[in-house]
């Protein structure tokens, strides 16, 4: 028996594919000064119409979405060792380095220059593609919260 989708399935097919244009777009322009109502007005949305349902589409909301992309190409960044954490903050589009360090260090668990330091031998010998997999950040939940030291 094949099942076709009926006209009330319709409309949500044609939001699923506008959400996918802004979560495409947001992978590629990840680097450019991107935020909600620029996606909202390039496929035809409320901001606060586009906010909603990506989250209820993807678990997390547009701007949290494109800071993870931005935090994984920086982690890439980062492992190279050619760049200060200052001048990869630029590349990857952030504009505050102090709102990129407190990303980072809350999706990766410690801040980019220890992470640099951690990372820049540790890396080595790792394709690529390997090591971008193995050392992508966990989406939708936090770093793992440390032990207050009492001692």
């Amino acid at each position: 028996m094949q099942m076709t989708s009926g006209p009330a399935d319709t409309p949500h097919l044609r939001e699923l594919a506008l959400l996918r244009r802004v979560r495409d777009r947001m992978d590629r322009e990840y680097a450019q000064p991107l935020d909600v109502e620029a996606l909202a007005r390039g496929v035809n949305l409320s901001a606060g119409h586009l906010s909603r349902q990506f989250k209820l589409a993807y678990g997390e909301s547009p701007y949290s979405y494109l800071m993870t992309r931005r935090i994984e190409r920086a982690m890439a960044l980062l492992r190279r060792g050619d760049l200060s954490v200052t001048a990869v903050c630029f590349e990857v589009g952030c504009s505050s380095l102090g709102t990129f360090s407190t990303r980072f260090a809350e999706l990766v668990g410690m801040p980019p220059s220890t992470y640099q330091g951690q990372q820049a031998d540790a890396a080595a010998g790792i394709p690529p593609c390997v090591a971008k997999q193995i050392t992508r950040p966990i989406r939708n939940r936090e770093a793992p919260a440390t032990k207050p030291d009492l001692a």
